[in-house]
């Protein structure tokens, strides 16, 4: 079935209490907008449409550096999810399918619900996603006889009998998109909020004899978010659910309450986790890999064998491959480390290509800025970089070259040389003494003089 989105993110979100849109705060590393339009994404969508209000440029530009070919459009008022809804008919002129209408702060609604609402739809003209409600509250419920949905009640507007009703909406909504907008069209707003509520399509279905049903799903799945202490509660939610997954998969966590994941991170199996590892967004780890404690990743990518930390950090664009070795308190970016390299102690590789079966000593950085630009270093296969080198980029150092300790590189090495670059050693004899001496006295002046 041709399918299209519609992702209201048109909220303030006035109890975050933030300057940023609502559905730009993250979870998991990314803005809860990105979790939404990557569920949706799965379907395969002809079009997305965005309806942005509060913040729309922000909200435009999340959107489309996840999807540079969504639409965003603008809800300049805000009445009613209908009317929201609305916003979107003109960007999906001429698309004949299936338009699912999901909500930017509601992060979790998974591809395979959504996949179930697809079939569904293929069956009923209308299809609503609910949920059963272990506290109800203010939720609009869903009126059901036998598998029809009747009519959605919002909660302002139920009846006691209706207010007893577990099975909750949780507002997405599947529906053939011209016919989603002729039933919009027919919206009032005669009700107690005074606005247009995509609810009310389902009455208006049924009077035209059209047919509508309900979708289940976990409530987990329908976790919206308005508050910081529910941003806190998204985010706990979330990471239990990866956790457990790669635990499933095969993962060791050595203390999983203490690993914190990313949307989009991949992790092979028989990798081993120790305690306080984060993954920022965009980070795949191959199997067989280990990740030692208090180290943070973001952005690359770890072959199988290697091993990272502790307290090391990478940074987006680098890339370990096969059995490589990253110490403690190693910082790398836009770095390859060739097969079977090392990089294990107190170093800076930035802007670089280390060669396989390379050893960097301690301390050795990679100065890649001028401060207008960034500049490539390269280090050859089987070369050794000593420790507490400073090699000034752009400089080339050849397979299997040496560098002694303390050097500062400012040329290219050809390969097997050994580059020496250090200031001759001055020794004066009783110097120390007698300087001790006179700041001691020094200091004894000052003491009496105060």
């Amino acid at each position: 079935m041709k399918t299209s989105l519609i992702i209201l993110a048109a909220g303030k979100g006035t109890r975050m209490n933030s300057d940023l849109p609502k559905v730009l705060h993250a979870v998991a590393g990314d803005a809860m907008l990105v979790h939404a339009m990557a569920a949706g994404a799965t379907l395969s969508p002809e079009r997305t449409v965005v309806v942005a209000g509060h913040g729309a440029e922000a909200v435009t530009a999340a959107a489309q550096s996840y999807d540079e070919t969504a639409t965003v459009v603008v809800q300049t008022e805000q009445l009613g999810t209908a009317h929201a809804v609305e916003q979107a008919k003109d960007a999906l002129a001429g698309f004949e399918g299936t338009a699912i209408v999901l909500y930017g702060d509601t992060p979790f609604v998974s591809p395979e619900t959504l996949q179930e609402m697809m079939r569904a739809a293929q069956d009923a003209d209308v299809v609503v996603l609910g949920f059963k409600a272990a506290d109800p509250g203010r939720y609009g419920r869903l009126i059901v006889e036998g598998q029809s949905l009747e009519r959605i009640v919002e909660f302002k507007d139920a009846t006691e009998a209706e207010r007893a009703v577990t099975l909750c909406n949780s507002g997405v909504i599947a529906c053939n998109a011209t016919l989603l907008f002729d039933l919009i069209s027919a919206v009032g707003n005669e009700n107690a909020s005074g606005e247009y509520y995509l609810t009310d399509v389902i009455g208006l279905a049924r009077a035209r004899g059209l047919s509508a049903t309900a979708v289940t799903c976990d409530e987990s799945e329908t976790l919206g978010v308005n508050s910081r202490a529910q941003l806190a509660e998204a985010e706990a939610a979330f990471q239990s659910r990866a956790r457990a997954a790669l635990l499933e998969n095969g993962i060791t966590l050595q203390a999983p309450e203490t690993v914190y994941l990313a949307r989009d991170t991949a992790i092979g199996r028989d990798t081993v986790i120790e305690p306080n590892v984060v993954f920022g967004p965009g980070v795949t780890v191959e199997s067989g890999a280990v990740i030692r404690a208090f180290s943070h990743l973001e952005g690359c990518h770890v072959s199988r064998g290697a091993v990272v930390g502790p307290y090391a950090r990478l940074r987006p664009g680098t890339e370990l491959e096969e059995n490589t070795r990253i110490g403690n308190f190693v910082e790398l970016k836009n770095t390859t480390i060739a097969e079977g390299a090392k990089v294990n102690h107190l170093s800076y590789i930035g802007d670089a290509f280390v060669g396989a079966q390379a050893n960097v000593g301690a301390g050795t950085i990679t100065c890649n800025y001028d401060g207008v630009m960034k500049h490539h270093t390269h280090i050859g296969a089987r070369s050794f970089i000593g420790s507490n080198t400073m090699l000034v980029a752009p400089v080339h150092v050849g397979d299997g070259a040496m560098t002694g300790s303390g050097s500062v590189i400012t040329s290219d090495v050809e390969p097997d040389a050994l580059a020496l670059s250090r200031a001759p050693q001055v020794e004066k004899p009783g110097m120390a003494r007698k300087l001790r001496d006179i700041l001691i006295a020094k200091k004894a002046k000052q003491q009496r003089g105060s």
